[in-house]
This record gives C-alpha cells, sequence and structure tokens, in this order.
C-alpha cells in the first residue's frame, strides 16, 4: 500500500505517524521525487496540487485533510471516480468554538467600541446587557456547527441554529428552510457563518439576508469565504462615519485568500480580518481519523463519502 501525504506544514509528522499505523506501508509526501509520488493507493491531502492529483491513476481513496472540500471538488484533475472523505470535527470543534466564542464576546462585551475609543483617548464604559438578549444565529449544524452551538448555549446565549435539513441540538433552537431562515436572521444579536461551500449556500449572505438582521447586528464568519458577498458587506458596515445597519464583522475566510492587499476590507475599521486560522487541524485527533478511515477501506467496511454534487 502506498499512501502520499500533502499539507503545508508537519507533513513529516504525517508522514511517520501514517508509517508507525501502517509499517507494511509506503509512506511518502508530496516532496517525493514524481516517479516515487505515482500511481498511490491512498492520497491524504489539504489543497493537492493539479498536478499532483493528475499523477495519480489508481487511487482507492482521497483523504481530505480538513473539514472543508471546495478546493478539491473544484480542482479540474480531481479523478471523478475516486470517492473522498473528510475529517469531521477531529479536534477542529473545539477550536472553532474558541474563535466563535470570543467573537461573540468581542462584541456583546463592546471591545469592538473601546478599541475605537481608545484610539481617540476617550473614556466612556458601556452598559452590558444580558446573555439572554443576546441571541446567536449559526448558519450550518454539521458537526462543527453542532459543536459550536452547544458551546455557546453552554455560555448562557440564546442559539438559534439553522440547516438545509432539519436538526436536534440540546439547548438550541433549531430551524430549517427558508421560512426557518427568515426566522434566524430576524432574531440574530450575532450571526456566524458556518455552512459548506455548494451551489446552494454561495452569497447566501446577501444585501437581503444582511437587512434581516436586527439594526447593530454583527457578523462572524470563519466557514467559507463565498458565503458571504462583499460588496453587500461593505454596504452594509458603512464607514467610520456613518453608523450603517451593521455594527461590525470578524472574517476568516476569503473568495481569495491571502486576502488581496488593495481590498477595502483590510483597512475598513468595523471589520477584524484573521488569517484563516480559525480551525486548524490539530495533528493528533486528525490522525486518529485518517489512520481509521483507512483501515475502513483496506477492510472493505463502509465509508461515509463526500457527495460531490451536494458539495459535502
Amino acid at each position: 500500500m502506498k499512501i502520499v501525504v500533502h499539507i503545508e506544514s508537519e507533513a513529516e509528522q504525517w508522514r511517520e505517524a501514517l508509517a508507525e499505523a501502517f509499517p507494511q506501508a509506503d509512506v511518502i509526501t508530496s516532496e517525493a521525487p514524481a516517479e516515487v509520488r505515482q500511481n498511490a493507493d491512498y492520497l491524504a491531502a489539504w489543497k493537492p496540487p493539479e498536478h499532483l492529483l493528475r499523477e495519480q491513476s489508481q487511487l482507492k481513496a482521497i483523504i481530505n485533510l480538513g473539514a472543508g472540500v471546495d478546493y478539491l471538488l473544484r480542482s479540474p484533475a480531481r479523478p471523478q471516480d475516486v470517492p473522498i472523505v473528510k475529517l469531521r470535527d477531529a479536534g477542529m470543534g473545539e477550536l472553532m468554538a474558541d474563535y466563535v466564542l470570543y467573537g461573540v464576546l468581542h462584541f456583546y462585551r463592546s471591545f469592538d467600541r473601546y478599541a475605537n475609543q481608545q484610539t481617540q483617548a476617550y473614556w466612556r464604559p458601556h452598559p452590558v446587557a444580558e446573555k439572554s438578549q443576546w441571541p446567536v444565529g449559526i448558519l450550518g449544524l454539521g458537526a462543527i456547527g453542532a459543536y459550536v452551538a452547544e458551546t455557546l448555549s453552554e455560555a448562557g446565549f440564546p442559539v438559534l441554529g439553522w440547516s438545509r435539513s432539519p436538526k436536534q441540538i440540546d439547548g438550541v433552537s433549531c430551524h430549517h428552510g427558508d421560512d426557518g431562515l427568515d426566522h434566524v436572521l430576524s432574531q440574530a444579536q450575532t450571526l456566524v457563518t458556518l455552512l459548506p461551500d455548494t451551489a446552494e449556500t454561495r452569497g447566501i449572505v446577501n444585501k437581503e439576508r444582511l437587512a434581516q438582521l436586527p439594526e447593530g447586528a454583527s457578523l462572524i464568519n470563519p466557514g467559507r469565504g463565498t458565503l458571504v458577498e462583499e460588496s453587500a458587506l461593505l454596504a452594509a458596515l458603512g464607514t467610520h462615519d456613518t453608523l450603517g445597519h451593521l455594527r461590525g464583522a470578524i472574517l476568516d475566510v476569503f473568495p481569495e485568500e491571502p486576502l488581496p492587499e488593495d481590498n477595502p476590507l483590510w483597512q475598513h475599521p468595523k471589520v477584524t480580518i484573521t488569517p484563516h486560522m480559525s480551525a486548524p487541524t490539530p495533528l493528533h485527533a486528525a490522525i486518529d481519523q485518517v489512520i481509521a478511515y483507512l483501515r475502513a477501506f483496506e477492510a472493505g467496511e463502509p465509508v461515509t463519502t463526500i457527495n460531490p454534487s451536494d458539495g459535502y
């Protein structure tokens, strides 16, 4: 069995861990010569380059080393008949929950306002609302979205979740369908987007839906950069001198990454930008899941694979 690993960081650690789990396998990284990389049985990769995909002719499966498969599904070199599996939570849920909880608290406790006041040497405390008066809307209730929703609920915030199909999560008011989306948007003091990138979700947070949020609401997007229409967001935020419908946004993902230097989001006073770091793949938890996938494939056991037409 030959396994090729491709990931920008910790590739050698991945290789060593997989080689230890499968001592009879030939485990190599994508840095090996092309003639060595070819004809692998499995590709464990995050954002594999086209040449790496084209070199393979007998893959049994591709293991996506992350929760988002949009990059892989869009690749013109992706072999169409090879099953794809992705990491499902694998420790990313806790990291994402930390990021989102920070973001909610950032607005809930007025840290955005205090940062602006500091630039003016202006001393003014702001009252703290009851958490019960700060509903958080979460779009996307997959493994990570559900974890985030539960974490925020446990922190004392009312949580309204939305998904394409009905879900049940303890402590979370779950909604689905168009009417459910309208309800979540109308209530959310902070909106969190954790949907996958699909034809149905691209641009889901547009001008009309941003207008449905309460006046002064905030947005946190650590999900996919394609979920939010940038021009609509900029219009809803207004400028430093104008109030705008939205109070602010924390953005971790963008349609083009790295975010171009001339993008107006960089300099917007109501926007906080992070470089796609909300939930990096934890090495050890992820490796355990990859090993389980490989053993299941080799044993001929059923494995939940990605449906390319759904995008997740």
